[in-house]
């Protein structure tokens, strides 16, 4: 099985979502090529995962260009052959208005959402072309992207480049047998919002408390989906939320 198994290259692999899909992917078969930030969380999950499909792991910050490029260029074989690039590593920081927003908060957001994940695709790109049909690029966005909210501000404006990334890239890329996915998940619970509080467990507590959210399990099976429709199925963007999170009317201040 390893010698055939298909590759799948995921970013933020550590927790919440990009974990749970390496789960799910490994479950299913796929050979693994796992990064992070923390290097002891990556050696866990291929001590957990490695006994049933080969697992290359890479400690790596996708807002360090350099770094990005020497585990690309290292990759050994079999997992020089990429067919699945899940880029998903993100993060937001604050809550507040942009007005009392942290400037360093939103270059981070860019650095990583935006930048990171360009760079990562494009050094990518041609071993997935090189791949070719069934070839699959899923960016994790979100429904923030263009569902504005108080507080969103760069987070929301970053998941609306990677959506229209996505749909740029896919043009780009016609004919070469890859696809390309904007895969949007609504509220999800991971460490993502005590992240995005820094820290603050007794916030992220109170905003999942009473819901019935996402888990990042529930992500990761579209992002399985995904990759292994038949090659000439593109889904082109894929919005998933809980049934508790719904819309609210529009905002209608009076007298002001």
């Amino acid at each position: 099985m390893h010698e055939t198994a298909p590759i799948a290259f995921i970013t933020g692999a550590t927790s919440g979502i990009g974990q749970a899909c390496a789960e799910t992917f490994a479950s299913a078969g796929w050979g693994l090529v796992l990064t992070g930030r923390r290097q002891e969380r990556l050696e866990a999950l291929r001590q957990r995962l490695g006994n049933s499909v080969p697992i290359h792991v890479a400690a790596l910050d996708v807002t360090d260009r350099q770094a990005i490029e020497r585990v690309v260029d290292s990759l050994p074989a079999p997992f020089d052959d990429i067919r699945l690039l899940l880029n998903n590593a993100g993060l937001a920081l604050g809550k507040g208005p942009s007005q009392d927003a942290d400037l360093d908060d939103w270059h981070a957001m860019i650095d990583t959402n935006i930048k990171g994940l360009v760079t990562v695709t494009r050094l990518l790109l041609p071993r997935l072309i090189a791949h070719g049909e069934g070839a699959t690029i899923i960016n994790i966005g979100s429904i923030a992207g263009h569902t504005p909210y108080p507080g969103g501000h760069v987070y929301g404006a970053s998941k609306a480049f990677v959506e229209q990334f996505s749909y740029n890239l896919r043009c780009d890329v016609s004919g070469s047998g890859v696809r390309v996915t904007d895969l949007a998940p609504g509220m999800t619970v991971s460490e993502f919002t005590e992240v995005r509080m820094k820290g603050d467990r007794d916030f992220a507590e109170r905003y999942y408390a009473g819901t019935r959210a996402l888990q990042p399990i529930d992500v990761a099976v579209q992002a399985l989906h995904i990759a292994e429709l038949p090659p000439h199925v593109n889904i082109t963007r894929l919005e998933v939320t809980p049934l508790c999170q719904q819309w609210s009317p529009f905002t209608i201040l009076r007298n002001g």
